[in-house]
């Protein structure tokens, strides 16, 4: 026994090296077990070998080839052998490990030293790659130390002439608050439905990012953004519109340096302050005056939560144009609110309940087109504006809200049947203060004023200013000028119906507004003669000095028609049509008061008496009869321009001048629309209640009409168009004027002397 234990002991390192060897996880082995039969037979044989003593062998044994590890054992080195014959722990309590399982978590181990590995190699590269694509767009921005946060913007308050608000105007508008001066719930709202994470992350927020990444995956397009207030914030003080991936990420650089630099109170304020809520209103103070009549200080909790709601979008949640859109995502506001604790159930029910009163903006939105012509010529007046400023203006709310009402009331009515979409209206007073002004049909559908910045042809609204021309160089209102076919220069204007009267009074051609004796008139005096009256009284547009000035061919304003018809109604002083009286600080410090009324005496007192019988001649028989008004003077003119692209009336009264033109913005003839129709229809639908309760001022000057001229008494009646499409009648034996039959309208008494000479009566 002993022997054999010897033999195992000589033969075991032929096998396993040494007789116990270190495990996967360092622990020891037991010494390996020669292999089957055949290894302990060989051995045997290799033992009894060596004992036999050399010199008495008689025979050789058979050779057998030498195993590589013979070989090295031979040579004296350490003899290993491949890990499969190395005898496999054994399990406690006895027997051998079973091979598969050491695979098993062998293998689980390796997968999941890889796993890490690459993982971590996977966000060493991703890291490297986001930083390298932030310091790209990083390097794009101006310096980080030139970043600083942007100076609020000057805020116009624009007020009527009794000094109520007519609208906030600047890139920011109403004033700004501090949280304290706030109702809470107010920034509560805002964070419950906008950024519920908003006091705990660092200008982004990753929960919210996934998921708003979640939500529009789920509906397959953009329903949700992941931008944080700070972002929104960062967005709107230093960054453009623009939707692009250079942006965005611009975006979250600024936000993280804006949570760096201020604390989240400043952030929340300078947000709330900023932020863009619809109407023109930026700004939750220029919102609450914009929607509520209120400052932001006095909003209720529901009126909160609709500001809060307006975030989203502005135009589709908006008070005023959407109710209800607006109504149901207030309650959604609300319902954000309870859920994270900001109001309680009671709160909550309160709020759901009260119905939301929103103000309606300045007679229907025109007050707008005021608010643009101010600010247009602001930095004129002051410069620019590094302080809050207040303009007071010589705008009368109720006449703007009856020219709105005027305007907008003939367009739905007898617009359609005319073919007329558009129109324009302008007030003032006899010395050029603009009393209304309404640029268009809807501020929100064209914000382009037509009153101030469309350039129309006048048609025989032009011609006052011929016949001006004519009395300054000696004629009179009962001058007889033949109307008749007439070529000028190879130019053969005609009348509207190519009927012609014959001998008639300048009086009579005005009122009938007669083509051939207009220009005839022109010729006369000289195209630039009349083109200098114009520019004397105030159109400053570019006239052509031709014969067909005289039908008002060339294009012109209605703010310059309107000023230069105010000349005959204050007696012949020139105007400049103002509507900024004076420009102060919130302080009350005056930057700019007007001063003075115009350049002073444009007409002769002669000459403008004699105009103001022409022209109420116009309104009391002729083709400005819908314009007349019970118990004042009315004067005026209409016009119409070629093929009805365009329909004037300019009129007046002594206390009172308004201008009205009707037509279509690409020029686009209308249905017979002219000036006697409907700009005379609009002009007296805003006149007659804008001059109720006033006392009644008459026209300046007292003409009286030397006897007219007689034509023989078997002159046949001539039957003439005027310019509202409308027959009027010539009574034989007169110079001219007119015979209408009776209208169920008003009529202005006829100047004692004349009429009763013409007539007989």
């Amino acid at each position: 026994m002993a022997s054999k234990r010897r033999q195992k002991e000589r033969v075991e390192p032929k096998f396993g090296g040494r007789a116990k060897s270190a495990g996967f996880f360092g622990r020891s082995k037991p010494a390996a077990k020669p292999p089957a039969k055949r290894a302990t037979k060989a051995a045997s044989t290799k033992t009894a070998a060596k004992t036999r003593p050399a010199a008495k062998s008689t025979r050789k044994p058979a050779a057998r080839p030498a195993t590589k590890a013979q070989s090295k054992a031979a040579a004296g080195k350490v003899t290993t052998f491949r890990r499969k014959v190395t005898p496999r722990p054994t399990r406690r309590g006895g027997g051998r490990r079973p091979p598969a399982r050491r695979g098993f978590f062998a293998g689980i181990a390796r997968l999941v030293r890889g796993t890490v590995y690459w993982s971590v190699v996977a966000t060493i590269i991703s890291v490297a790659g986001l930083a390298g694509v932030v310091g790209y767009y990083w390097s794009r921005l101006p310096p980080s130390s030139e970043w600083t946060l942007p100076a609020r913007p000057a805020n116009v308050r624009i007020v009527s002439a009794d000094g109520e608000l007519i609208t906030n105007r600047a890139d920011t508008v109403g004033q700004t608050l501090m949280l304290e001066e706030m109702p809470p719930f107010l920034p509560e709202a805002v964070i419950a439905i906008e950024d519920r994470r908003f006091r705990w992350h660092f200008g982004i927020d990753p929960i919210g990012l996934v998921r708003a990444f979640a939500e529009n995956f789920s509906a397959g397009r953009i329903v949700q953004g992941g931008s944080t207030l700070t972002q929104q914030l960062a967005k709107n003080l230093f960054l453009t519109p623009e939707r692009s991936f250079e942006r965005k990420i611009q975006e979250v650089v600024l936000a993280v340096w804006l949570e760096a630099s201020l604390s989240k109170d400043e952030i929340l304020e300078l947000y709330l302050n900023r932020v863009y809520l619809g109407a023109g209103a930026y700004g939750v103070d220029a919102a609450a005056n914009r929607y509520f009549g209120k400052s932001a200080r006095h909003v209720t909790l529901a009126e909160a939560a609709t500001l809060a709601a307006l975030l989203k979008a502005p135009s589709r949640y908006s008070p005023i144009a959407n109710p209800t859109a607006a109504e149901e995502r207030t309650h959604l506001v609300l319902a954000a609110m309870h859920e994270q604790g900001f109001i309680d159930d009671r709160e909550a029910s309160l709020a759901m309940s009260q119905e939301i009163r929103a103000v309606r903006d300045v007679a229907g939105g025109s007050g707008r087109y005021v608010a643009d012509w101010v600010m247009d010529q602001l930095p004129s007046y002051v410069g620019a504006l590094d302080h809050d400023v207040v303009v007071e203006t010589s705008i009368d709310l109720r006449m703007q809200t009856l020219a709105a009402s005027a305007l907008t009331k003939t367009l739905d009515t007898e617009g359609p049947e005319r073919g007329a979409s558009q129109g324009g209206f302008i007030a003032m007073d006899p010395h050029g203060a603009v009393k209304a002004l309404v640029g268009g049909r809807d501020y929100a559908q064209s914000q382009f004023n037509r009153a101030i910045d469309a350039h129309r042809q006048p048609g025989s609204a032009f011609k006052p200013f011929v016949y001006l021309a004519a009395l300054e160089t000696g004629m009179v209102p009962e001058t007889v000028r033949i109307d008749e076919r007439v070529s000028i220069n190879g130019w053969t204007p005609e009348n509207y119906t190519r009927d012609y009267l014959g001998p008639v009074t300048l009086q009579s051609a005005l009122s009938l507004s007669l083509n051939t004796v207009s220009a005839q008139l022109a010729a006369e005096v000289g195209p630039q003669r009349v083109a200098n009256v114009a520019r004397r009284l105030g159109v400053m547009s570019p006239l052509m000095a031709t014969p067909s000035i005289a039908l008002g061919t060339s294009e012109v304003t209605l703010l310059e028609m309107t000023g230069a018809f105010a000349a005959f109604a204050n007696g012949g002083e020139g105007v400049i049509p103002h509507v900024i009286e004076r420009i102060r600080t919130n302080g009350g410090d005056v930057l700019y008061e007007r001063e003075g009324s115009g350049p002073g005496q444009m007409i002769h007192p002669g000459h403008v008496a004699m105009m103001n019988a022409m022209l109420e001649d116009v309104v009391v028989r002729g083709t400005g009869k819908r314009a007349a008004i019970s118990g004042w003077p009315v004067a005026g003119k209409t016009g119409t321009s070629q093929d009805f692209r365009d329909a004037w009336f300019i009129g007046y009264t002594g206390a009172l001048v308004a201008g009205v033109w009707f037509g279509n913005d690409n020029s686009k003839p209308t249905k017979k629309a002219a000036g006697g129709n409907l700009p005379a229809i609009a002009w007296q639908r805003f006149m007659a209640p804008a001059l109720e309760g006033q006392a009644v001022v008459g026209l300046p000057g007292d003409y009286r009409y030397m006897s007219p001229v007689h034509y023989p008494e078997n002159a046949i009646p001539v039957v003439i168009m005027g310019d509202d499409g409308e027959p009027l009648t010539v009574a034989p034996g007169t110079t001219g004027s007119i015979a209408r039959a009776p209208t169920n309208g008003p009529q202005a008494e006829p100047r004692k002397g004349f009429f009763r000479r013409l007539f007989g009566g």
